[in-house]
């Protein structure tokens, strides 16, 4: 249904900032694309993946408590884009980080809107000390 595309990977100092996007892309050039709930995620090496941030569709957002006060989770509706803000990083942000967006996308204006469910494809966020 969508494809979405992360960015905004980099190694990084300690206590330095960092900004991650998202893009949603429809299908085709005609798609109308919402969304309606987001989240970010971070997989260190040799563990789980794990949940950062999220935003859902009432407005409501979550944050790990180790992140709280330092990471802001944000969406562009106009440019179909979500976005993580990264400030006073830590050596322990490091990973991989993945975003999964959820929404409605419809294809052509005869057609109906169908719910999609997307990962990104992962973007890698080096911390130094």
């Amino acid at each position: 249904q969508v494809q979405v595309v992360e960015s905004g990977g980099d190694s990084v100092q300690a206590g330095g900032s960092l900004s991650l996007s998202c893009v949603v892309l429809g299908a085709s050039s005609g798609s109308n694309v919402s969304i309606n709930a987001m989240g970010w995620y971070r997989q260190a090496p040799g563990n789980q993946r794990e949940l950062i941030a999220s935003l859902r569709g009432d407005g409501i957002t979550y944050y790990v408590d180790y992140v709280k006060g330092r990471f802001l989770i944000s969406k562009e509706n106009a440019r179909n884009t979500v976005h993580l803000q990264m400030n006073s990083l830590k050596p322990e942000d490091t990973g991989a980080y993945y975003c999964n967006v959820k929404g409605y996308i419809k294809t052509f204006s005869w057609g109906p809107s169908t719910p999609y469910d997307q990962w990104g494809q992962g973007t890698q966020v080096t911390v130094c000390s």
